[in-house]
């Protein structure tokens, strides 16, 4: 995209004797936006290093505080309590307007807390089953990324509906008292719907790998990278959760 020109005559004159110090005393180059940022006391602009940054420290947050609880015996009360917490954190973080890096990092420390229970519950059941989930997670997330930047994941707008749509009506169908006993075991059924959530939540990747790209694209400032750091941290605490319940219902079959 072009500069528009200023036709303002100061600016135009001012142009004209950078061009003419240019010629008389040599050429210098024009200053990095990072320059111009801090002589104008402008805010930085997003980049996808502060999207990776931001988002390894929430991450981090997550597993340390999860084991932390795990190794604590955090009991799974607290757990459940942590988990009401964290969601109206996340509803707070959606809906305010300017992102709060403090509060995101709550919202990170409350899902760990959370995380770190419900997860020592399901390995005392079975014996292994975290570390398969956490790899299956990072492979799902590692499979998504490398669809979107080779783009064979485009987010289309059919595929926003799509995903959008199918997201919500799997959730709505687990969450509205579970008429067809979706949730009552390791059934034909439960398997195909828990592995529908994976592949809806996972397709989720693409909205936030795309809503990040149009983002740094527009020049955002660089505290924004907080919120597109929670949105990922949303999305792999929901595919976490729904590998280590398929995973729960393939060795509850052994």
């Amino acid at each position: 995209m072009r500069a528009m020109q200023s036709n303002n005559p100061v600016f135009q004159r001012s142009e004209t004797l950078a061009r003419a110090a240019q010629s008389s005393y040599g050429f210098h180059p024009a200053p990095s936006a990072d320059e111009v940022a801090g002589i104008y006391c402008t805010p930085q602009r997003m980049t996808m290093d502060d999207v990776i940054v931001k988002t390894g420290i929430l991450l981090a947050i997550v597993v340390g505080v999860g084991a932390v609880s795990w190794v604590a015996g955090v009991p799974l009360g607290i757990g459940a309590l942590a988990a009401l917490v964290g969601f109206g954190l996340a509803m707070v973080n959606i809906f305010k307007k300017q992102v709060s890096p403090g509060l995101v990092m709550a919202y990170a420390a409350a899902q760990g807390v959370f995380l770190g229970t419900i997860s020592a519950s399901y390995n005392g059941q079975y014996r292994g089953i975290v570390v398969q989930a956490v790899v299956g997670t990072a492979a799902v997330f590692g499979a998504v990324l490398m669809g979107y930047k080779s783009g064979r994941l485009r987010a289309t707008p059919k595929f926003r509906k799509v995903v959008t749509f199918g997201l919500i009506g799997l959730v709505a169908a687990f969450t509205s008292g579970d008429p067809l006993g979706i949730s009552g075991g390791n059934t034909g059924l439960s398997i195909l719907f828990t592995g529908g959530l994976i592949v809806f939540g996972a397709l989720t990747f693409v909205l936030d790998f795309d809503q990040a790209d149009a983002m740094i694209a527009a020049g955002v400032p660089e505290r924004e990278a907080w919120r597109v750091g929670f949105g990922l941290i949303v999305g792999l605490v929901f595919l976490y959760l729904n590998v280590l319940r398929l995973l729960s219902y393939f060795q509850g079959n052994d």
